[in-house]
C-alpha cells in the first residue's frame, strides 16, 4: 500500500475526527478512503488532521507532510482560525501560501480546498470576509472547491456533539457524502490522464 500514490487529507479537528470513537474508521477522510477503494482506484490516504490547528500553526508543519507521492492535497482549515477572531486576510494568506508550497512541491498534484458554513450566529461577526475567501482562493488558484463541505451539518443539532461545533458519527457521513460526488469527479478526471 506504502507504494501507492498518497491523497493528503490536511486540516483541523473536523478532518482528524475529533469527538469519534474510532477516528481511523469514522473520520472524513477513513470513510472518503472506503470509497476510493470501493470505487476501484488505489491510492493511500493521509490523515494529516490535528485538532485545534489554524491556518498559521498547520503552515507550520506542512513540510513535515508533504513527503512521497503525493497525487491529491485536501486542504480543510480557516474554523479555528475565525473562532479565534483572526482576521479573513490572514486565513487567506495562510491558505495561499499553503497552496504555493503544495504546488511547488508536488506541481502535477490537484488541490481540493473545503470551505466552511459558519453558524447562522456567527454572520453577524466576521462571517461574510470568511465566507468569501474558499471561493476566491479556488478561483484565483483554479483548483477544485466544495463550497460547504459541511453543508446540512451545521447548525443541525441532531448530527453535533453538544458543543455545536464538532459533528457526531452521523454528521462525518454526511460531510463525507457531501465531498464524494467532487472527489469521485476529480478521480475520474485523474485516471484518464494516467
Amino acid at each position: 500500500m506504502s507504494k501507492n500514490k498518497k491523497i493528503i487529507f490536511f486540516g483541523d479537528s473536523l478532518t482528524a475526527g475529533y469527538g469519534l470513537r474510532q477516528p481511523q474508521n469514522e473520520s472524513i477522510p477513513a470513510l472518503l478512503a472506503a470509497n476510493i477503494h470501493v470505487a476501484g482506484f488505489n491510492y493511500e490516504v493521509v490523515n494529516a488532521g490535528i485538532s485545534g490547528d489554524t491556518s498559521r500553526s498547520a503552515l507550520s508543519r506542512l513540510s513535515s507532510v508533504l513527503q512521497g507521492d503525493v497525487a491529491g492535497f485536501i486542504l480543510e482549515l480557516g474554523a479555528n482560525d475565525f473562532l479565534r477572531g483572526h482576521a479573513p486576510a490572514e486565513v487567506s494568506a495562510n491558505l495561499q501560501t499553503i497552496i504555493n508550497q503544495v504546488r511547488k512541491a508536488y506541481p502535477a498534484a490537484w488541490i481540493l480546498l473545503l470551505g466552511i458554513e459558519l453558524p447562522a450566529w456567527a454572520q453577524a461577526f466576521q462571517g461574510s470576509g470568511y465566507a468569501n475567501i474558499f471561493r476566491e482562493l479556488a478561483t484565483v488558484n483554479k483548483i477544485f472547491l466544495v463550497p460547504s463541505f459541511l453543508k446540512g451539518v451545521t447548525g443541525n443539532r441532531s448530527l453535533n456533539m453538544i458543543d455545536g461545533v464538532h459533528p457526531l458519527a452521523s454528521g462525518y457521513i454526511k460531510a463525507a457524502e457531501n465531498i464524494w460526488p467532487t472527489l469521485l469527479a476529480i478521480l475520474q478526471n485523474d485516471s484518464l490522464k494516467g
